[in-house]
């Protein structure tokens, strides 16, 4: 299958990305047009240029944004920060809201998946920000990510990258400098507040170098589309491009790579590594079992099952096996040796494939129901309404759930020729 590998020797940050999506070869009328598909008209605009940092050549991104001061992106520093020598870059006062940058998404004209992937990653940074602050995350305002520049960063990066096509995203190892930021709330020690928060559950690792490498922006395109983290995989490579910032980072380039490949695996699938993790209990009762596998997927287990079996001593008795992300595996296993009878559990490593997803609402005579659908390649092959939103709609319609069902159904199956 196809891998895009980012190589974040230097870090990562919005424009980085995007300046390395088009050197890798996506053409610039697809940035274009999903910044105008926001409708911002003369409020933003973008240009690419050529770029070089000690010796390597690539994509510079930068957004102009006239509802702020005048700024020009300086690689690690779109988000607003004053860099780690007390020279202040470019710092945003006027940025939208969380509630405002969902509805300014949801009312463009972006591609579904693009829209739903940009509302994603702001997802990710409301998130990040809602715990650092202690209020809700609808509550959350944005100074810097909030900015025109850096909605800009983010609806292009997730409009290159779902140019490409159906692929994994894999990335390197992070690394993070030492030193201080300069931000809205004040002046912290790196990494910042928010970059941690947003990069909980994946390797990082500080160096001795006075530079702010990941942005809050980065980090949460990185935390949303890649699906690894670590030295590159056996891959055939496609083609290499390089997203060039503005700032000296010496000894390391100022600069993003990304790798486009292939990795061998089946074509139009989607693929990634999970743990399985499994233990045999024969003492416990069924209320005990219910509720640590209710604990479990409150934790995030990605499924959780029991299948019956015979154990030792002629007990009838039965298997508990939990599936969860790799970064998940500990966690996932005190819950069993803490919430179960077990005293041990197995832990198996797995790869998964799967049919790439897209989610659409269709209109049935109720309202619109969310649905499923189920790609291999550019063939859809699966469709299925989703039963949360099934029963929701027929809460506010009055009617059964099955009725609901059975229209949205009807309202995915393409009418025969």
């Amino acid at each position: 299958m196809r891998i895009l590998y980012l190589d974040c020797f230097s870090g990562i940050s919005g424009d980085m990305t995007v300046g390395a999506l088009r050197d890798l070869g996506v053409d610039e009328s697809v940035f274009h047009e999903a910044v105008a598909a926001l409708g911002l008209g003369s409020e933003i605009h973008l240009h690419f240029e050529r770029g070089q940092r000690q010796g390597i050549s690539g994509s510079r991104f930068h957004v102009h944004a006239h509802d702020t001061h005048s700024h020009s992106h300086h690689g690690h520093g779109e988000e607003g920060h004053h860099s780690h020598d007390g020279h202040e870059e470019t710092a945003h006062i006027h940025g939208r809201s969380y509630r405002q940058i969902c509805d300014l998404l949801e009312h463009s004209s972006l591609k579904p998946e693009v829209k739903a992937r940009a509302s994603a990653v702001f997802h990710r940074i409301a998130v990040a920000e809602a715990k650092i602050h202690g209020v809700p995350v609808g509550e959350i305002g944005f100074h810097e990510v909030g900015a025109a520049d850096s909605i800009g960063d983010i609806v292009a990066a997730c409009a290159g990258i779902h140019s490409l096509g159906p692929l994994a995203i894999e990335s390197s190892a992070l690394v993070e400098g030492t030193g201080w930021i300069e931000c809205a709330h004040g002046r912290f020690p790196l990494p910042a507040p928010a970059t941690l928060e947003i990069l909980a559950g994946i390797p990082l690792r500080q160096v001795a170098e006075g530079v702010e490498f990941i942005t809050p922006t980065g980090a949460a395109i990185l935390a949303e589309f890649a699906t690894r983290f670590g030295p590159m995989g056996e891959m055939r490579i496609e083609r290499t491009g390089y997203g060039i910032g503005t700032r000296d980072t010496a000894p390391r380039p100022n600069v993003l790579r990304a790798i486009l490949g292939e990795n061998g695996a089946p074509d139009a699938s989607e693929a990634d590594e999970i743990s399985q993790i499994e233990t045999n209990l024969d003492d416990i009762t069924p209320e005990l079992a219910g509720a640590a596998m209710q604990k479990l997927f409150q934790a995030g287990a990605l499924d959780v099952f029991f299948t019956a079996a015979q154990m030792k001593k002629n007990r009838p008795g039965f298997v508990m096996t939990v599936l969860c992300k790799p970064k998940l595996t500990d966690e996932m296993s005190r819950i069993l040796l803490t919430e179960t009878s077990a005293f041990g559990v197995r832990i198996l490593a797995a790869r998964r494939y799967k049919l790439r997803r897209e989610f659409r609402d269709v209109e049935t005579p109720y309202g619109k129901v969310r649905i499923k659908l189920g790609f291999l390649g550019d063939d859809l092959v699966q469709a299925a309404p989703e039963f949360e939103s099934c029963r929701a709609v027929a809460e506010l319609a009055g009617v059964s759930v099955r009725d609901v069902h059975l229209a949205a159904w009807i309202g995915t199956t393409p009418a025969p020729e």
